[in-house]
């Protein structure tokens, strides 16, 4: 997401498994349009339409930080990408309670109910923000690992979107060698991705994958292929023009093994700058853009509107907000009225007014956050809180962040048109394995049993 910079400098853009060499295999060609025939969302003229040709409306959240960390939130301002704020909890932790708390976070920042929170508050989507790591082998990353933690999550995720009837936008935050160029690709600080032929190869790779894996899966809405590609710190003259190209070689790989969904390109410069394009080169392409903070006046968004006109292709706004109400209903609203989706950043941060679901700051959390906000040179001259104090304090923020702890923001959510609903969930059975490699995701573990609306004003679901 874009993160400390000027609001001018938002708005100054005017126009294989492991253990095999193999990935995973394409789907038929006879399987796959049938495939296509029943119950994908495609692109059609300026719109995402159903099945049934009517418009399917991007009501979106971001599930923002769940599986690629963000410093600030963690209330870090210097250690920001996700593996400076890993060296933070190993330092002050250790190694053995630092993996236990990686495992647990990404357990239980993201659950069942937080999907069907959404979903009964009338939100129609969910764009999931990913990390090369957790799909490719990190012993060698030009292949896929069969065994990545991410497929399990995905699988799961997909269950849950499934049984409650949203649809995800999977999005690569963070591409081999980093396709931005600031912490939030986790990358060195360049966009590397469009430098290193190597980078592209594992790139095309884990997309190629991901769409194998999901060709057939209509909780699915589509593919946001780059994350804010190209900052405009960087080469722009070289790089954007390298940016179209690339997306060429992604579509193509992903069109190989899934003709099905549909598949979204970012501007570049934060997702800004569509100066980059020329006519749509493929079929069921949608395109994307970001904003902070802009005013919300038509003026802000008239390029993006003309190039959906232009070209007749929907164009939606992937990320927003982190502001207030009154701000979030008017951008919204601007959008809506001239038929562009939208979705949110982010759905849950840490005690925050400017996010759906706040996480109570723990006892002991000013501590940690003190490394992350310094220099690493500057952590052994400090005093360092106990590693028995840390882990307490991180296993408090654990249970702060399941969704029954969190506060929910109803006037945030009113903001965007909509209601926020506590989902009423009754146990339906034991717990679902993940699916396996080309298998149906698992079905949801939990049944909706009822819904109710939250009180007016900030309370927490029970």
């Amino acid at each position: 997401m874009i993160r400390f910079i000027p609001l001018a400098a938002a708005l100054c853009f005017t126009a294989a498994p492991a253990v095999a060499l193999t990935e995973p295999p394409a789907a038929p060609a006879v399987a796959a349009t049938a495939a296509a025939a029943s119950g994908f969302i495609r692109a059609e003229g300026t719109r995402f339409v159903n099945p049934d040709g009517s418009t399917f409306h991007i009501k979106g959240m971001s599930f923002g930080n769940w599986l690629l960390p963000e410093g600030y939130m963690f209330k870090f301002t210097v250690q920001r990408s996700p593996q400076d704020i890993e060296d933070v909890i190993e330092y002050l932790a250790g190694p053995e309670e630092a993996a236990r708390f990686w495992r647990d976070f990404r357990e239980a920042y993201i659950q069942e109910e937080d999907v069907a929170f959404l979903a009964a508050s009338g939100f129609t989507t969910v764009r999931v923000p990913l990390h090369w790591k957790f799909f490719l082998d990190p012993a060698n990353p030009d292949r896929v690992d069969p065994d990545g933690e991410g497929w399990a999550r995905i699988d799961r995720l997909v269950g849950w979107a499934r049984a409650h009837d949203i649809k995800l936008i999977l999005d690569i935050h963070a591409a081999p060698g980093g396709q931005t160029g600031v912490n939030h690709d986790d990358g060195v600080g360049y966009p590397l991705t469009f430098y290193v032929p190597e980078y592209r190869r594992r790139t095309i790779t884990m997309w190629r994958a991901i769409a194998a894996r999901y060709r057939n899966e209509t909780a699915v809405l589509g593919y946001d292929l780059l994350n804010e590609p190209i900052t405009p710190y960087h080469d722009t003259d070289f790089l954007n023009s390298r940016l179209e190209p690339f997306y060429r070689e992604l579509v193509e790989a992903i069109r190989e093994v899934d003709p099905n969904h549909p598949i979204m390109l970012a501007g570049a410069q934060w997702s800004t700058n569509f100066d980059v394009f020329g006519p749509p080169f493929a079929d069921n392409l949608g395109y994307t853009y970001h904003m902070f903070w802009a005013g919300p006046q038509r003026s802000s968004i008239q390029k993006y509107v003309n190039f959906g006109n232009r070209w007749q292709v929907p164009i939606f706004i992937g990320e927003t907000g982190e502001l207030n109400d009154d701000w979030n209903e008017k951008f919204r609203t601007l959008n809506e009225r001239f038929g562009l989706g939208w979705s949110f950043w982010t759905y849950k941060n840490l005690d925050t007014p400017s996010t759906v679901a706040s996480i109570t700051r723990p006892e002991g959390w000013d501590a940690i956050a003190l490394f992350g906000s310094v220099p690493k040179s500057q952590w052994d001259t400090m005093e360092k809180p106990s590693r028995e104090a840390v882990a307490a304090t991180l296993r408090r923020y654990i249970d702060n962040a399941r969704f029954a702890r969190t506060t929910i923001r109803d006037s945030y959510v009113a903001s965007l048109g909509l209601t926020a609903t506590c989902p009423r969930l009754a146990a339906a059975g034991p717990e679902v394995a993940p699916a396996a490699p080309g298998a149906a995701a698992p079905v949801s573990t939990l049944a909706m049993a009822g819904e109710a609306p939250v009180a007016a004003g900030v309370t927490s679901c029970p």
